[in-house]
């Protein structure tokens, strides 16, 4: 399957994506600590139906990291200004962790332009500041570690792969599933003068999410939902009722817990996963 890549204007930044396929269009947001490379066993997969498109987000990867933007609703008009610039009227959206919460508010803010949203082990921004407690604080120590200004650049610099692998290891069943190929490409990403900075912007947007969050709480999303995640993952699976806690955000909801499985299931089990996503993605006919 040919893959192309290349780099577009909207929303005022230079957004960098891989599309391969032809058909109904398919856009796959990325999560943290990932690039649109985390995409690489679903393009293949899904292109053989659809258009897929995966951008590398506002700050990650080899897509602009300007000073400011980094709120979900922002972030999720990149997306819109994107569908724009390549002619697409709508699309069926699929984000894993933060790439989920831009696909969320995506879903809330522009719920015409959205047939079916795929959510991948995320738990909604206001439901963990709801649910805060110690346990909660312990799993998701980076949310507050990565909001503090500066440092976290400065502690990171020169070790970004003691970063990335306390993640990789910390985050999946298989602590030896990212590694490799796989793992020095995240390292050379994250080198890459302000990739750091872009990926600690996106959390330190957190208090303007929780807001927008907080003002449309009762407003549930309309379209269809898929809300997958890690049945073995510390900080998601083992940590909250998932089905109960997407029930809150969709009526129209599946929910799927995939076994053996951490916090990168689009990685850790593709085939699993890309048997899901062609499932809930058939039943779409534009």
């Amino acid at each position: 399957m040919t893959q192309k890549r290349y780099t577009i204007q909207a929303n005022g930044i230079r957004q960098y994506v891989v599309e391969a396929g032809e058909g109904l269009p398919v856009i796959l947001l990325h999560g943290f600590p990932e690039t649109n490379y985390a995409w690489r066993f679903q393009i293949p997969a899904l292109a053989d139906r659809y258009r897929v498109i995966a951008p590398d987000l506002r700050g990650y990867g080899e897509t602009d990291k300007p000073a400011a933007g980094y709120d979900k609703r922002t972030m999720a008009r990149d997306i819109v200004e994107l569908m724009r610039a390549l002619d697409i009227p709508k699309v069926a959206l699929v984000g894993h962790d933060r790439g989920a919460r831009v696909a969320t508010r995506f879903a809330k803010d522009h719920p015409h332009l959205v047939d079916r949203l795929v959510v991948m082990d995320n738990v909604p921004t206001r439901i963990v500041a709801r649910d805060l407690n110690a346990a909660i604080a312990k799993s998701y120590w980076f949310f507050l570690f990565h909001l503090v200004p500066d440092l976290p650049e400065a502690l990171i610099a020169g070790r970004e792969h003691i970063w990335l692998r306390h993640f990789f290891s910390d985050w999946t069943f298989d602590p030896g599933t990212i590694t490799g190929e796989a793992f020095d490409t995240y390292v050379r990403a994250y080198q890459a003068p302000g990739a750091v900075r872009g990926a600690m912007a996106d959390y330190r947007a957190n208090a303007e999410d929780l807001a927008q969050d907080r003002a449309d709480a009762d407003t549930k999303i309309v379209c269809p939902v898929l809300s997958l995640w890690g049945n073995d993952f510390h900080a998601v699976g083992k940590l909250f009722d998932m089905a109960k806690v997407w029930a809150e955000m969709a009526d129209d909801l599946v929910t799927v817990p995939i076994p053996d499985c951490g916090h990168l299931p689009q990685e850790e089990r593709p085939e699993i996963v890309n048997t899901l996503l062609l499932d809930f993605l058939a039943p779409w006919k534009g």
